[in-house]
């Protein structure tokens, strides 16, 4: 009888324990929202599986480019100075106050202390030296926004004490504060990077919110809560699950279905019918931000001036915001937004005239047009949520003109690289601004400084890079205004871009989701977000 109970004990202890481990191996496989959904009991909902239409191109800051890795980044790492909740005004990061000497050479940052990285070592002044130097010894093809921001205008960076950091600079820097807040600037561990060598990009290790856990290729990142972060209750969620799905629709139909829980690249036609379905919200990005497509202007007939002057009179920019951005943009003139300081109002746009286009291809001696590339974004981004249906639009426009259109998209990396080294004739891009600043946009995109990095186009023009480098040293905004103006002015004759849209990106989610706010830059933190 005895040895009865005892086998009868046995047998319910090894199936609760079978029970067990069933529950425990479902929660935690899954790759859907289903791992952080509400459990018996009445727990919050604690994982929060982000929809996006393309994978992080690199984890490390300092050499991303793209959105989609400064995505994931900003939630890794933290800035020494950091942009307000959804504005680019300057905020304490990891530097909690800040000067510049009288003769705008000196700035001087003191750090908040006590912090740690995920790998357990200090943040103090030498890692911000090690971080700068590091990005400086660099070669210009790694460290892009290193280049084009600061260049060589960084003298030395100098640890004062533990909790101050000094930098020397060679000629005054206007929108030097507001660089360090961009993605980009990030700070690093040290140990990290020596750790990992060429393989850092793939083992980020910050300061932020969240600590980095897993990467699969094209499929998804995980990020987790960093238990010791420095800002006090914060993050809320336990967990981040970057997911990519590159169709919109797709995207979308994950998001009713409970596969994700927050989706970007929303179709603005989709809008509607997601503010009217109770378990939906939208959110809306502020605007910040140019679509374009970039004329490269070392390559055949496109070096002319009058040929990329036709192709701007070629484009029907309103239609191309109403058919895909449902009017919710506007028609881009410049190559910043209204909103940006600097914006040369003035300046007025190419008309859509498909006989003065004609009339310069014949002057510059293409009467019966030409044929060239159209390269087709692969990836819906805030500024254009779907690159291949402009991209046909275009090509309609230009076949009126005599110009044949062969389209062309590659992988969402190797189209970035081929574009910066030059490859495409024309090509479809945008930009988020990193700072507010007119800086952000012109001289990063259009400076000959920036061929290599960002300036995609290969556009040089001496007049207009003076403009730009007085435009960095003066400190007073009235002068600083008059010369990005008189730069814009250059930009629009010599024609390196078709200025297209700027737009106000849709982002949807599930209603339950409270604390989330839509970044202008495009990098979200998302410490504050949490589920009712």
């Amino acid at each position: 009888m005895k040895r009865k109970w005892y086998a009868l004990v046995l047998v319910f202890v090894l199936t609760l324990s079978m029970a067990l481990v069933g529950c425990s191996k479902s929660e935690s496989t899954g790759s859907g929202s289903k791992e952080g959904e509400k459990q018996e009991g009445g727990n919050k909902q604690d994982t929060l599986v982000f929809g996006r239409g393309g994978d992080t191109v690199s984890l490390d800051p300092a050499t991303a480019t793209d959105g989609e890795s400064f995505k994931v980044t900003k939630n890794l790492f933290n800035t020494l100075i950091e942009f307000g909740e959804q504005d680019t005004e300057l905020n304490p990061g990891l530097a909690k106050e800040w000067s510049v000497s009288e003769d705008g050479l000196t700035y001087t940052l003191k750090l908040q202390e006590g912090i740690k990285f995920h790998d357990g070592t200090d943040f103090n002044a030498e890692a911000v030296v090690f971080n700068f130097n590091r990005w400086k010894a660099g070669n210009k093809e790694q460290f892009y926004y290193y280049n084009s921001q600061f260049g060589d205008v960084i003298q030395e960076v100098k640890a004062v004490d533990p909790a101050t950091v000094e930098f020397k600079l060679s000629r005054p820097l206007a929108p030097f504060f507001k660089n360090l807040a961009m993605s980009p600037f990030a700070i690093s561990s040290p140990a990290a990077v020596e750790k990992y060598g060429d393989k850092y990009n793939e083992n980020p290790v910050g300061t932020g919110a969240f600590k980095f856990k897993e990467w699969k290729r094209n499929d998804r990142i995980v990020i987790v809560k960093n238990e010791e972060f420095w800002m006090d209750g914060l993050p809320k969620l336990n967990q981040v699950i970057f997911k990519v799905i590159p169709e919109n629709s797709a995207r979308l139909n994950a998001l009713k279905t409970g596969e994700v829980d927050l989706i970007d690249g929303v179709n603005f036609t989709d809008v509607p019918g997601i503010e009217s379905d109770s378990n939906l919200q939208t959110f809306f990005r502020p605007s910040l931000n140019v679509a374009y497509l970039g004329l490269t202007s070392t390559r055949g007939p496109l070096k002319d001036k009058k040929v990329r002057q036709a192709l701007n009179h070629a484009v029907d920019k309103k239609a191309l915001v109403e058919a895909f951005f449902a009017g919710e943009a506007t028609p881009a003139i410049n190559p910043m937004p209204e909103v940006v300081e600097g914006y040369n109002d003035s300046i007025e746009d190419y008309p859509f005239d498909l006989e003065k286009a004609k009339q310069l291809l014949e002057e510059a001696g293409y009467p019966d047009g030409f044929e060239m590339e159209l390269w087709a974004m692969p990836v819906p981004r805030p500024y254009m949520p779907d690159g291949q249906k402009v991209a046909e639009a275009l090509q309609a426009n230009f076949a009126k003109i005599g110009v044949k259109a062969k389209i062309v998209t590659y992988e969402w990396a190797t189209y970035l690289d081929k574009a910066r080294a030059g490859e495409a004739d024309s090509f479809l891009l945008g930009w988020t601004g990193d700072n507010g600043d007119a800086d952000n946009f012109l001289y990063v995109l259009l400076d000959k400084d920036s061929i290599g990095s960002n300036n995609y186009t290969y556009y040089q023009n001496d007049e207009v890079h003076d403009l730009f480098i007085q435009a960095q040293t003066e400190v007073d905004p009235a002068k600083r205004n008059e010369l990005y103006q008189k730069a814009q002015e250059i930009i629009k004759d010599d024609a390196p871009w078709v200025p297209l849209v700027h737009s106000k990106p849709a982002l949807a989610g599930k209603a339950n989701i409270t604390g989330f706010k839509a970044h202008p830059t495009g990098s979200d933190e998302l410490g504050t977000v949490e589920f009712q």
